[in-house]
Parts: structure tokens; C-alpha cells; sequence
């Protein structure tokens, strides 16, 4: 069985040693939003501890859940073109961030250009990931939007493949656009068949899902 791997860029130590001396520190508790889509806040966010999810949402509340985020991660690299926040983001858990505002973050990749190349890598990435999904969401139906999340959020662990963070059929409706009804109803189905297994730490692919259902 081979997961996809998503593409995690990390700052790493040298890094947040480097930037620390261009922000500051802020806490914040679970369930708090940093940025709302439209804002047009300045500031960079690295995640030090916590776990934050990025979302888009209309006037009736829905949302559609873009990606989370954990320690060593960061968002907010959109201001570089002083335009409006694209996203929300919300806190899934304590979160503590290095703040680094947009002046001090562009003269902060002035002076790291290797950083600067894993940025531009990062927004590659992320192009790509959006193109993936609109392509899904047009041309997949649930069940195919479905395993094609757990194939890309899952990990190699011990010999098998887990999906460590914790994710409620709540949150993978939100991720793939449909109704949580529809997305318990296709994860019974997957657990019935010995596909994946289920519990309060995760969720274990034992194989790939059937391309269709």
C-alpha cells in the first residue's frame, strides 16, 4: 500500500533561531480565530506548539476546511502581496506562535534565501494541492473524495499506515465538501470491509480503499 505523502514545510532550528529575532511570542486559547478571510493583517504566524486549521466559510456559516497545521508550520505568507487574508484560521488546540510582521518577514527572507526557495516551494505545493481538489470536487463523487483524504493524510507508522491527528467525520466532511451523514455512512462501510480501522487516536489503513463503491 502506498499513502501519498503531503508535503510538510517545516521551519527547522536554524530557521526558528533565525526568525525569532524578528518577532514576537503569543498564546492563544482552543477555539480562537487568528486571522478571518478578508482581514488585512500583516503578519506571519509559526506555529510552536498547538495544531490550527485554515478554512473558507459563507454567510450561513458552512465551511470547507483547506488544511491544518502543526509545530514548525506557518501561515500568513500571503500578505507578501499586501492583499486580503485568503482564509480563516482557527486554533484546534493551545496554540503558541512566533508573530513576525510583514516588514521584518520580507527582510527576513532577504537575508535567507534558502528559506526564501522553501517558500516558493511551499506555494508551488500548495497550487497544486488546490488544483487536486477542485479536480476531486468536480470530477470525483463522495466516496471518492473520501479515500482520496485518508490516502493523503495518512503516514507510514510501524509497518502500517495511520492517520494520527484526530479527525471527526465532522472535519473530513468539511475537507471534502459533503454532508457528515454521508461521510459516516462511507467509513462504516470501509471499517465493515476491513479496509480501515477506527478508535479515539486515529484511524488505520490496513489497505488502499477500492477505487469505487
Amino acid at each position: 500500500m502506498a499513502a501519498k505523502a503531503r508535503a510538510a514545510y517545516t521551519l527547522s532550528e536554524a530557521d526558528l533561531k533565525s526568525i525569532g529575532s524578528h518577532g514576537i511570542l503569543r498564546s492563544y486559547p482552543k477555539n480562537t480565530v487568528i486571522v478571518s478571510e478578508g482581514d488585512t493583517t500583516d503578519s506571519l504566524y509559526v506555529i510552536l506548539e498547538g495544531r490550527v486549521k485554515a478554512y473558507v466559510s459563507d454567510s450561513d456559516g458552512r465551511q470547507v476546511v483547506l488544511s491544518t497545521q502543526g509545530p514548525g508550520e506557518y501561515f500568513g505568507e500571503l500578505v507578501l502581496d499586501q492583499g486580503p487574508r485568503s482564509a480563516s484560521v482557527m486554533t484546534l488546540l493551545p496554540c503558541r506562535f512566533l508573530v513576525v510582521q510583514k516588514e521584518e518577514f520580507r527582510k527576513f527572507l532577504l537575508q535567507n534565501p534558502a528559506f526564501a526557495l522553501s517558500l516558493i516551494e511551499k506555494l508551488i505545493a500548495r497550487v497544486r494541492a488546490l488544483t487536486e481538489n477542485v479536480k476531486s470536487l468536480a470530477l470525483m463523487d463522495v466516496y471518492g473524495r473520501v479515500a482520496r483524504l485518508l490516502l493523503e493524510l495518512a503516514e507510514e507508522s510501524n509497518g502500517g499506515f495511520v492517520i494520527s491527528q484526530r479527525l471527526t467525520q465532522q472535519d473530513i466532511a468539511s475537507r471534502i465538501g459533503a454532508s457528515r451523514e454521508m461521510v459516516s455512512r462511507i467509513l462504516k462501510d470501509l471499517s465493515v470491509g476491513g479496509y480501515l480501522t477506527q478508535s479515539r487516536t486515529g484511524i488505520v489503513l490496513h489497505r488502499n480503499p477500492p477505487e469505487h463503491w
